[in-house]
């Protein structure tokens, strides 16, 4: 008979987990209530959206919505510590940009990872999360079953902080190959590519993720033709004006989180433009001013196919034909390209999959998504304990702030709070 061996064990090492690392080592550095955790990372190292980490991209929010500084404002892990330690802090301040290299935050994200290594297990894939029941029935823990090469291992926690992020998503009856990318894989495809001449790439999608794919793919080819299909007339701005941007303020999350269901949907179609299939406008500007430079020189290497929608892709293997719809005349294009590239989005991992029995103990909405309380952790049983939180698909509760970086070092301070709150007197499970 013993206590469950940890207080959390986080599924995924992302952004959002590592700051809950963060929030964990800070807490017990501060002489409080020690709270012991363990994250599980299937991949060998660190890693955030590596295949988009254009040279010339920048993060679209704030260097100071980094892993900690809403939340601790004093931290040794926040991004000016950061720049400090890579003595790059007066460049910085004299480069007078909020918006660092989306390069430079991923290396900001591998230095903080590196302070709280003793936390993480990498190269470990979550194969199950089984209850673990008192006398009484109830399940105080659950055990994860994961496996590590050839090993596998067993973890007993009170609760479960899931943080396993995004999945590309390509469109409907498209499959993944050497020729047909997801924009996830931009950069670890490129070089497969190099010094076979191409001739056209198809780019699908309207968002900043297609239109860099676009930029790149017209640079890095100058003899190639580069067409951008999307449903909308052109590129739409994002909005991060100063109002808007308060959706992604911490409050918005309470309001958000109180306000009846018909008001959520009007805020997300309200603001989804500070976020979703929107571009910066710079970004607009230089491919707007690329593509007129190209009609006035009389050589048009960028072709906007707009109105449109690719409706199906033939993948053989010398090339890829990809049929474009258009949705005003109902004329089908086909195209013959090198490469068709989906710029076309994410879906969140629905946690129940990993979750077994478990998740027969949660409880869903009248849409199957899961009920989730303001702390982060998804209503459940009675008969369930053990504390199962979610770092991201959380967007119908919380509102759009789920996935995104504006949110979760204050995120992870209200789960650790959450977790420290409730936690009683251990009680005894068969071991």
């Amino acid at each position: 008979m013993s206590e469950p061996e940890l207080d959390v064990v986080g599924i995924g090492f992302g952004p959002s987990n590592l700051a809950m690392a963060i929030a964990v080592s800070e807490h017990n550095d501060s002489g409080g209530s020690p709270v012991s955790a363990r994250f599980l990372e299937r991949q060998a190292t660190f890693g955030w959206h590596r295949g988009m980490l254009l040279d010339d991209a920048t993060m679209q929010v704030s260097f100071l919505k980094d892993l900690v500084t809403l939340r601790n404002p004093t931290s040794e892990f926040s991004f000016l510590r950061y720049l400090h330690d890579r003595g790059r802090l007066i460049d910085f301040i004299n480069h007078k940009n909020l918006f660092p290299l989306r390069a430079e935050f991923h290396d900001y994200f591998v230095w903080a990872a590196g302070q709280v290594a003793d936390q993480v297990t990498y190269g470990s894939e979550v194969l199950s999360v089984t209850p673990v029941c008192a006398d009484g029935g109830d399940v105080t823990a659950v055990d994860v079953l994961a496996r590590e090469g050839e090993r596998l291992t067993t973890l007993r926690a009170r609760n479960l902080v899931i943080g396993t992020g995004l999945r590309p998503r390509l469109p409907e009856g498209v499959t993944a190959s050497d020729r047909v990318w997801h924009t996830s894989d931009l950069l670890h495809r490129l070089p497969g590519i190099r010094g076979t001449r191409p001739r056209r790439f198809v780019v699908v999608g309207a968002g900043q993720s297609a239109a860099e794919a676009v930029a790149t793919l017209h640079t890095e080819f100058p003899e190639a033709e580069v067409c951008a299909v999307f449903s909308r007339y052109g590129y739409s701005p994002a909005d991060d004006s100063s109002f808007a941007n308060r959706i992604f303020d911490p409050a918005a999350v309470d309001e958000f989180y109180t306000a009846p269901e018909p008001v959520k949907q009007q805020l997300m179609d309200y603001h989804g433009n500070t976020n979703y299939s929107v571009v910066d406008i710079d970004l607009i500007n230089d491919l707007y001013r690329r593509a007129y430079q190209e009609k006035v020189l009389g050589r048009e290497r960028l072709r906007m196919l707009n109105v449109s929608r690719m409706t199906q892709v033939t993948d053989g293997p010398d090339g890829v034909v990809a049929a474009v719809h258009s949705l005003v005349t109902g004329e089908v294009t086909m195209l013959e390209a090198d490469v068709v590239v989906c710029a076309t989005g994410y879906h969140q991992a629905d946690p129940f999959t990993i979750l077994g029995d478990v998740g027969e103990l949660c409880r869903r909405d009248e849409q199957g998504r899961p009920r989730v309380e303001r702390d982060y952790r998804i209503t459940a049983d009675p008969a369930l304990r053990a504390g199962i939180y979610l770092q991201g698909g959380t967007e119908h509760t919380h509102g759009i702030t789920s996935a995104l970086l504006s949110n979760t070092a204050i995120r992870v301070g209200e789960i650790l709070d959450s977790v420290v709150s409730r936690r009683t007197a251990p009680s005894l499970i068969p071991a």
